[in-house]
Formats: structure tokens, sequence, C-alpha cells
């Protein structure tokens, strides 16, 4: 299953120009509030440095890219409509949109490091907004929505831990009512453990205590990045530094949507070159450049790349699946001798794999017949037999070797 990830934020913040930029698309933008009306899901990529080249072979990738010696991974990302204070109750575009974000293994909460939007999303002058507000609301508006997920199956939950013999079996009905939202059972678990609660205490569960076990299972299920955004702005510094120092437990990112996608779209006429993995822009052809264009890669090259050391979306993306979600890369390859699948693709396939991931669940990633018959794997690196139990390291080359036909 591809990884997925959500864009979430106040209507106004730039979501939609994020997600065009990462993307390619070419969706709506304007500054009115709720100019994205539905969700809307796309291909990006993750890049990682590919292996070919330790391996002294040129590679033909199938179900990713190589660029410059990088290897382009993709993922889902979808761009959701703007949320703003009362969400979770239905205000703006309602409560069916926070379902929709759930389902996302990871956010990129996006902020407007300016604060030019108000409380309500509408656009204001740049500095009269409250970037940090805007944060807390909107992450309120999240918890606030579980909260009132589990409040209308607690009777049901109740009835599952007053006849649960175990605890396990108590976590049951918990989980159950949650699964639907990518929260699995071993997150109920530590969200459990970390409010010093048992799945018992749903029986008579206070108000207060539903809260924080819906703040906490919130953290833990869905893991977010702050994604900074308007830095071009005189006044985004300072909302910048705010955010930093108040909000010390999340990684924050900072990056201009506007001028990068500018520049993306200069890449497309042929004026800039952009490698997104040495984020950096370099110009092929100036006299097709705007002078907005020239000042857009000034600023990135020389500030946001520079001054800041780490920007961008395509670090905002990396970060995003391989700290916050710790995945990684891994290699399987049909034919140990030329490393390349059976149709003669030399290292076709980049996988992303859990932290923790064995050669089983790699297997079965790839097909049921393959893992039912697996024996073990061979680490092309060390000529080492792996058995299935083995936890996959990042960049990975394995061969997997199967009583069935489909060994890779």
């Amino acid at each position: 299953m591809a990884v997925r990830l959500a864009i979430i934020g106040k209507t106004n913040a730039g979501k939609t120009t994020i997600f065009n930029t990462v993307t390619g698309r070419n969706e709506p933008i304007g500054n009115y509030m709720f100019t994205t009306q539905s969700p809307v899901t796309a291909v990006t990529y993750v890049t990682s440095p590919c292996v070919h080249k330790e391996f002294r072979v040129v590679d033909n990738p199938v179900n990713s890219k190589c660029i410059d010696g990088w290897r382009y991974i993709p993922i889902e990302i979808v761009d959701l409509p703007g949320l703003i204070k009362g969400a979770s109750y239905g205000r703006g575009l309602g409560t069916r949109f926070l379902s929709e974000a759930m389902k996302a293994d990871a956010f990129l909460h996006v902020v407007d490091a300016s604060g030019s939007i108000d409380e309500d999303g509408r656009i204001a002058e740049p500095g009269t907004g409250d970037p940090f507000r805007d944060y807390q609301e909107i992450e309120g508006e999240i918890v606030q929505w579980l909260k009132s997920l589990i409040e209308n199956n607690l009777d049901r939950i109740a009835k599952r831990v007053e006849y649960a013999k175990t605890e396990q079996e108590a976590i049951s009905g918990i989980y159950e009512s949650l699964s639907g939202l990518k929260i699995t059972r071993l997150h109920v678990m530590q969200a459990l453990e970390e409010t010093n609660m048992s799945a018992f205490d749903f029986k008579n569960m206070t108000d207060q205590k539903l809260w924080q076990f819906a703040a906490i299972i919130r953290d833990i299920s869905k893991p977010t990045l702050i994604v900074a955004n308007k830095l071009d702005l005189p006044t985004a510094d300072t909302g910048f530094r705010s955010l930093k120092e108040k909000i010390k437990d999340k990684i924050i990112v900072p990056t201009s949507a506007s001028l990068e996608l500018a520049l993306r779209r200069a890449e497309e006429k042929g004026a800039v070159r952009y490698n997104p993995a040495e984020e950096n822009y370099v110009v092929v052809d100036s006299s097709k450049l705007t002078q907005e264009e020239k000042k857009a890669i000034d600023f990135f090259n020389k500030f946001l790349i520079r001054e800041m050391m780490r920007a961008g979306m395509q670090f905002a993306l990396n970060v995003a699946v391989f700290k916050l979600l710790r995945m990684n890369v891994v290699y399987p390859v049909a034919d140990p001798k030329r490393l390349s699948d059976k149709k003669g693709n030399v290292l076709p396939d980049a996988y992303l794999v859990p932290d923790g991931s064995t050669v089983k669940d790699l297997a079965e990633m790839i097909h049921t017949d393959l893992a039912k018959g697996l024996l073990y794997a061979i680490d092309l690196r060390t000529g080492l037999r792996l058995p299935p139990t083995y936890k996959i390291k990042d960049r990975d080359v394995l061969h997997l070797v199967s009583a069935s036909k489909k060994s890779k």
C-alpha cells in the first residue's frame, strides 16, 4: 500500500499551491476562502541516493525514477479543503474532510508564517494574523473531531469492554471503532500507556480523559510536519521564529510555495533546471526568465537554502516519509547476478517499507505466493543468506528465494 500524506491547514495558507508544486498539477488557486472544494489526490516523489553507482550498473527503473543518481520513489499526496475554527462541528466545509485527512499516514500542516490570514482564513494585511494561533486552532479541531467520533461510539466500546476478559480484548473494542482511520492496535496501546489509562477505563470515561486520549492517539497515529509557508514576505521571518520558539516537538520546514511553483513553471519552459533532491535551481536560459522568476531563484538559492540550511517542499516530503514515518528503501531483484527482474530491467523497483519490516513483510508486499513459499533472502552486498525474520535496513538490495516460482 502506498504511503499517503495529507496537506492540512487553514484556508488560504497555501495548501493547493504546495500541492501543485510537488505534483505538477494545476488545481485552482485563489485568494478566497475554500478554493478547494473536495479532496484531490495525486502522485509525488520522495528521493533517496540510488544504489546503482555502488554496484556499478546502469539501472532502468520500473516502479520509480532515477535522475542524477537519485531514486525518486512515488507516494500519494492529498490536498484537502482548508479548515477553520469550528470545522469539527461542521463549520466551513464541515467534518467530512477531517475523516478523509485521517486516512493518511502523516500530515503536512501548512501554516501562513507571514500572518496574512485572519482567524477565519480570510486574506488580511501581512503581520496582522497569528501563525501560532492558526496552528493551534487546526490541531484543536482535529482532536475535537476525533474525540467526537469516539464519543459517538462510546456505548458500543463500553459494552465490548464490559464483557472483555482481558486487556487485549478490551483494546479490540476501542481499535475497531478507529481502524478505518489507519489507526492500529499498537497506536491504541501506546495512547493508553501514555495517558496512564487502561482499556477498562472506557466503561466510565470522563470528558477530560477522553480529550487527552484523543490528543495522544492523534499525535501517535498521524505524525505531523509543519510547513511554514510564505517565507518570501517580510513579515514571515517573525512568524517563523515564533513558531520555532513555541512548538518544540515538531519539525518546521520553511518555504515559499508560490515562488517554488513559479520556478517549477520556469523549468517547464526550459529557463531553469531543478533537481529537487539537491535543492537548487540552475539557470539554463536567462533570456526566458522574468524579473520575478530571477528574484525567486535568488530567494531560494541564497536565502532559503543557504541561510535556512534545509528548506523547500522536497525536503519536507523526505522528512515526513523518512524521519516521521521511519521508512526504509529496499531494492528486491529476481536475478542476483544481473540485479534485474525477469525481463532484464536492472534495479527495477524501490519499495518503501516501515522500519522494523522483515524479509517476510517484503515478500508479502511483492506477491502472496512469494511469501507463502519464502525460504530466505540473499544480501547482494555480502552474499549472506538472511532468514525471513531479518529486519530490512535502508538501501538493502535483496534477492528473495522462495519454494514457489516467484522468487525475486
